[in-house]
């Protein structure tokens, strides 16, 4: 019996303790993979992009769609799904078929330098699963993370353009 009182003092001082620091989480948000058949709402928040490569969007035909993402999410929107489909078919079976590609997650400067980090790779991994959910290899799509080592943003306006996800073609 006290062995579970002490266990219970210990998490109690714990949990405490812990609601006082700095929030640090070991995993970023992220949200579950969309599926081609559900819509997601716009966050209400304000938004970011996912920038494609020229010489992809040259090859596969996309105009200049962005993706977007709100702060401190990873959520691949309805509106990103044209653009994320034409890539599918143009890595599938169009001019890159084949061709392996990279997505590089970034975060604006707001959040700690891992969480950041942290956060980037959940962006690139939320655009990664939607392109493999699609018709994409596992072996076609690599995805990492600068966190926030790129961002320029110094107010919101700016801010939005270091969150993103790039897709660039992998050599």
């Amino acid at each position: 019996m006290k062995i579970k009182a002490i266990t219970g003092v210990m998490l109690f001082v714990a949990a405490f303790a812990c609601a006082s620091e700095k929030r640090t989480p070991a995993r970023a948000p992220v949200a579950a993979a969309p599926s081609a058949t559900t819509p997601q709402a716009d966050p209400p928040q304000t938004q970011s992009d996912i920038r494609i490569a020229e010489d992809i969007r040259r090859a596969c035909g996309i105009g200049d769609a962005e993706a977007r993402f709100a702060f401190d999410s990873s959520l691949v929107r309805d509106v990103d799904y044209p653009a994320l489909r034409k890539l599918v078919a143009c890595f599938a079976s169009g001019p890159l078929a084949k061709r392996e590609m990279r997505l590089v997650g970034h975060a604006d400067p707001r959040g700690d330098d891992e969480y950041n980090l942290v956060l980037g790779g959940s962006r690139a991994d939320a655009v990664g699963r939607f392109l493999i959910q699609g018709g994409l290899s596992q072996a076609q799509v690599a995805t990492s993370s600068r966190g926030e080592m790129d961002a320029k943003g110094v107010d919101e306006v700016s801010w939005n353009k270091d969150r993103r996800v790039d897709i660039l073609l992998a050599n």
